[in-house]
């Protein structure tokens, strides 16, 4: 069984891109916070492909926290001195949010996002 889940912070600016067969992709990191380790973390690269990487560029943004579910693809290729390598990337099949309200920020446009820390004076 191939599936993986994990949370964390998404490492770059969110920009989907499209193949050559109109298929929506992108292709990001997230920082996922080691377990009883402060200020450690492991980065991993995901991909995203059609509604869910659309989703993701439009409800995310870099610094937000996600939850990503998928699975692991392993990927060979060759420099441009024919060294081969191998890379492997969290294909996400699902995402969800994971911040709180209060830590939330929103890619409205014309909107001023405000974070009100006191309290209203009136109810």
């Amino acid at each position: 069984m191939n599936h993986v889940t994990v949370i964390g912070r998404i490492v770059r600016e969110i920009k989907t891109e499209s193949s050559t067969s109109g298929m929506t992709y992108l292709r990001n990191a997230i920082a996922v916070d080691r377990k009883g380790k402060k200020d450690e973390a492991d980065f991993f690269d995901i991909t995203a492909f059609g509604k869910t990487a659309e989703f993701i560029e439009k409800y995310f943004s870099k610094g937000r926290k996600i939850a990503i579910s998928g699975h692991l693809q392993s990927n060979n290729y060759k420099d441009k001195e024919g060294k081969s390598h191998t890379s492997v990337a969290i294909i996400a099949d699902e995402v969800d949010f994971c911040d709180s309200k209060a830590e939330q920020t929103t890619k409205s446009e014309g909107f001023l996002d405000v974070n009100v820390t006191e309290e209203l004076p009136f109810e």
